[in-house]
């Protein structure tokens, strides 16, 4: 029986709807298309490998539709393996289906924001579905956060209802939440009911400790019991211009915003990075997915990508070089996508020479940049081809990449990625469009970029300025048209006048044999304004010296880049994608001296 919804219920929509509304007054309509200069061509175009087409036809489009044609197309084929647990493309379909009739049933419709606080796992993928085709909104979660950033971000999104395991990992930072925000149901997913039969009973028998119980009330609705219906229901409208997801950017430069991410934006960006491979083949790819879903990078790169071309999708929770290794040379998957760290770590894993990894076609790196040891290393280990992408939330998020079987310019983060633009502007009068070689704050254009922040007017009109997309990355286009990242502007240091990037310091320090790790921030210096300072993690065994490593570095860095201050160091705090956190070392060190930045609490 359908549940209805009680007039508080209809108001709280109403109001929530009109706050939607609200938060898109003054964005504009949607991202401009790209544009395309005089002479016809951009200086990248004569890059392109031959068989990709900058000016693919990218009609706007829905992911709902997105999904529906592959499960139509691929309806018998493998969708989703969870611990040797497989389930077609027809049966995901199916779980969608009755997913979001469920959901439709607890309320959800346009407007309505439904939080996901899942690792990698079949829930997932027919969560963040089973949203969108009951028309609501897909706000991802870190299930590493803390409960207090958690309930920020449920407040902040107006997320209603969250979908969630009973593991005590994650169902215990859920709970609370009922009480200190505006939640107002949890589903709740069985991790036992994921698996095959031998790892159903495994789990049962020796893994009950790390569940957790929930009460059995009307706040709370087992998965089991949100599908507990035929599918069928008479389903919103959908149009592409849809907010589908509000994607949180990690708050390592500010507070956490939400970026509103429509369905046009999100199935736009599936095409393009699928056509940047155009000899993987629809309906006979394996991709591993070890990246986690709910980061963007992943969202898209792997599932979304995946689903389009009717790709078996192997699931892994959480990164372990040994189940990683394990599932490449038994899964046999074709394509890997993950961060530096993942490839470094197996790069240095002594057991990875035991496993074949020949299955794998190519592999991308994004979310930090890809030393070109590291990818040396494993394009030898693996065989196949690794490439360097760059991206960020905001864009949904690949905007570049280096083309697979074609030049890779060491130190690049590619071209820009067909329909994509990016130009480079001043530092200083961002209307001021810079030439090839000249560094300024790198800009993207193209039908990827959101709409805009989750009611943050003044940020968005910020970060959308001029109708381009402001990264706040420091860069330059080289005459081909490769694009070079060289910081963040937030991360840059001025020293005595001198513009110093923290990433080519770190460059230069990493090319030490001794170190294995290295983060480089700005610290307060009364006569200099700020000094370069390093925190330095050297290779297990390793001795170094601060006076030996400014000698390596005499002819690598400009007097000014030196790091008047060395630290080594245990470890460098970094991100889930392995990005160091300055932000977090600058802070430390600014409240050493008694300050704090501008912006900074």
């Amino acid at each position: 029986m359908v549940a209805a919804a009680g007039w508080s219920d209809r108001l709280s929509r109403l109001s929530h709807r009109l706050r939607e509304l609200a938060a898109t007054l003054g964005q504009g309509d949607a991202p401009r298309p790209a544009p395309v200069p005089e002479d016809g061509r951009h200086p990248w175009e004569a890059a392109y490998p031959a068989d990709v087409d900058w000016r693919l036809a990218l009609a706007p489009g829905t992911m709902t539709d997105l999904f529906d044609r592959a499960v139509e197309t691929y309806a018998d084929q493998t969708c989703l393996e969870f611990f040797g647990k497989r389930q077609s493309y027809r049966e995901t379909g199916a779980l969608v289906a009755r997913a979001a009739k469920g959901l439709r049933e607890l309320g959800v419709g346009k407007g309505v924001h439904v939080g996901l606080f899942l690792p990698n796992c079949p829930y997932y993928v027919i969560c963040y579905h089973a949203v969108l085709k009951a028309g609501g909104t897909v706000v991802n979660f870190n299930p590493l956060y803390a409960e207090k950033g958690i309930a920020r971000q449920i407040r902040d999104a107006d997320v209603r209802i969250m979908v969630t395991m009973n593991l005590g990992t994650l169902y215990p930072k859920i709970e609370g939440r009922l009480d200190d925000t505006g939640l107002e149901r949890i589903v709740v997913c069985s991790m036992s009911a994921a698996l095959p039969f031998p790892g159903k009973a495994f789990f049962a028998l020796f893994k009950r400790r790390e569940t957790s119980a929930y009460p059995d009330d009307d706040r709370h609705i087992r998965f089991e019991k949100l599908i507990a219906n035929d599918g069928a229901f008479e389903a919103p409208e959908i149009v592409p211009d849809d907010i589908a997801l509000l994607q949180y950017t990690g708050g390592t430069t500010g507070s956490p915003k939400g970026a509103m991410l429509s369905h046009a934006n999100l199935c736009a960006n599936t095409m393009q990075t699928r056509s940047w491979a155009p000899g993987i083949k629809d309906g006979r790819e394996k991709f591993l997915a070890v990246l986690p879903l709910f980061h963007v990078f992943g969202m898209t790169g792997v599932m979304n990508v995946g689903l389009q071309i009717g790709a078996e999708i192997q699931l892994l929770p959480r990164f372990k070089v040994a189940e990683v290794l394990k599932a490449i040379d038994k899964g046999r998957p074709t394509v890997l996508m993950g961060v530096p760290t993942m490839f470094s770590a197996l790069n240095a894993s002594p057991e990875t020479g035991k496993f074949d990894l020949s299955s794998l076609k190519f592999c991308i790196s994004g979310g930090a940049p890809l030393p070109i040891e590291v990818k040396e290393t494993f394009e030898k280990l693996a065989g196949c081809t690794l490439v360097e992408g760059y991206g960020l939330t905001e864009a949904a998020p690949v905007c570049t990449i280096n083309p697979i079987g074609a030049l890779n310019k060491p130190g690049s983060a590619g071209l820009p990625i067909p329909g994509t633009v990016v130009e480079i502007v001043s530092l200083d009068d961002p209307s001021l469009l810079l030439g090839p070689g000249e560094k300024g704050e790198i800009c993207i254009t193209g039908p990827q970029v959101m709409r805009g922040y989750w009611m943050q007017e003044e940020e968005s009109a910020t970060a959308l300025e001029d109708g381009r997309l402001h990264t706040g990355d420091v860069g330059h286009i080289d005459e081909d048209g490769y694009v070079f990242i060289s910081d963040r502007i937030k991360d840059l240091i001025i020293t005595g006048g001198f513009n110093v990037y923290p990433r080519m310091v770190e460059e230069a320090i990493q090319r030490n044999p001794a170190v294995e790790d290295v983060a480089v921030c700005g610290v307060p210096s009364s006569h200099h304004g700020e000094i370069v300072k390093a925190f330095v993690v050297l290779r297990s065994g390793e001795k170094l010296k601060a006076a030996d490593l400014r000698a390596f570095l005499k002819d690598r860095l400009a007097s000014f880049e030196m790091p008047r201050r060395i630290q080594f160091a245990k470890a460098i705090p970094k991100n889930m994608l392995g990005k160091p956190l300055r932000r977090e070392l600058v802070a430390r060190e600014w409240r050493k001296a008694g300050l704090h930045r501008e912006g900074e609490a």
